[in-house]
């Protein structure tokens, strides 16, 4: 039995270090290598209802420049209509042929009905377990964040009950009220919270007087966000917490298993190096037990949690203690 095993909102895994969703997880080539390189699990590139929206304008579009050039001719062709989420339904499910990876759907989506019709789908696919992306902007005055909250927590239930797959919650570190919502989550049937969904930000090439996007990989610093608030969520809740962000070495991992991560997610690391670089955190987190004299995850995981400390202003008001007294 391998020291390493645990699980992943229920699902058994072999380590808990997760590939999180990206590009490397929508080809084959690099899921197999991501495999070879003993990863726990893997999270398929997500399906966004977005996407589907831009491709099936695009689609029509194209369609309208050959409208009516010869009338007569109109019925002899079949009319075409985009696939719509088929294709990223169909990679899904050839994907879950070609390994033996615990795999994870991601989903992103804008109206209920179609949470609930994708996530049916994708159950459908054979995956192992379904990640949902909420990301709500509060763009209008009028909306409060205890109705996005709900909404939120309203979708939930819905898909819950639309399906049998084990549900996870990546959520994104800019609610009101993080502790309460996570709580209101795993009530309407969260099994798992990713702590934190990273959102990419629009940024301004100021020569050219353009909005431009790029890929900025996470760094290290980055993680202690999500280190905190696992800290906190960890043993008050009893969905299992994933740390995600700036994890870059196996002591990284061991960071957020020892506040309490039942496991990790990582993207930018594998970026930085290759797929195969989970061999590596692999290989630094036994040495790191090794050192420390921990045959498992369970002797160590949660041991600098929140609710293990005697100092009780460690994770939540540490910041301010520091600022009043001074740093040396």
């Amino acid at each position: 039995m391998t020291r390493l095993q645990t699980t992943y909102m229920g699902i058994p895994i072999a380590n808990p270090i997760v590939v999180g969703a990206c590009s490397m997880s929508k080809k084959i080539d690099s899921i197999k290598a991501i495999e070879d390189a003993g990863a726990g699990a893997l999270v398929i590139k997500s399906l966004f209802e977005e996407q589907v929206h831009l491709e099936d304008a695009a689609f029509e579009q194209r369609m309208a420049q050959f409208d009516n050039p010869f009338a007569e001719a109109q019925s002899l062709f079949p009319s075409a209509e985009h696939a719509g989420p088929k294709h990223h339904l169909y990679w899904v499910a050839r994907t879950r042929k070609e390994t033996k990876l615990p795999l994870i759907a991601s989903l992103n989506c804008l109206e209920r009905e179609t949470w609930v019709q994708y996530a049916r789908q994708l159950e459908e696919t054979g995956v192992d377990g379904l990640e949902l992306n909420f990301y709500s902007p509060a763009l209008d005055p009028k909306v409060t964040a205890a109705q996005i909250e709900a909404s939120e927590v309203e979708t939930l239930a819905a898909i819950r009950a639309a399906v049998r797959l084990p549900l996870s919650v990546k959520l994104h570190p800019y609610y009101t009220s993080t502790m309460n919502h996570a709580s209101n989550l795993q009530k309407a049937g969260a099994g798992a919270f990713i702590l934190f969904n990273r959102l990419f930000q629009p940024d301004i090439d100021v020569d050219r007087e353009e909005k431009m996007a790029q890929r900025q990989l996470t760094l290290p610093n980055e993680s202690l966000v999500p280190l905190r608030w696992t800290a906190l969520l960890s043993q008050r809740i009893e969905a299992d917490i994933i740390a995600s962000t700036g994890l870059r070495t196996g002591k990284d991992v061991a960071k957020m298993l020892l506040v309490g991560a039942q496991a990790v997610q990582v993207v930018s690391a594998l970026y930085a190096h290759s797929p195969s670089y989970v061999k590596i955190l692999r290989a630094e987190l036994l040495e790191w037990m090794d050192a420390h004299g921990y045959q498992k995850l369970e002797d160590f995981r949660g041991k600098l949690a929140r609710r293990k400390l005697d100092d009780a202003w460690s994770f939540e008001r540490g910041q301010y203690v520091k600022a009043i007294l001074g740093f040396d």
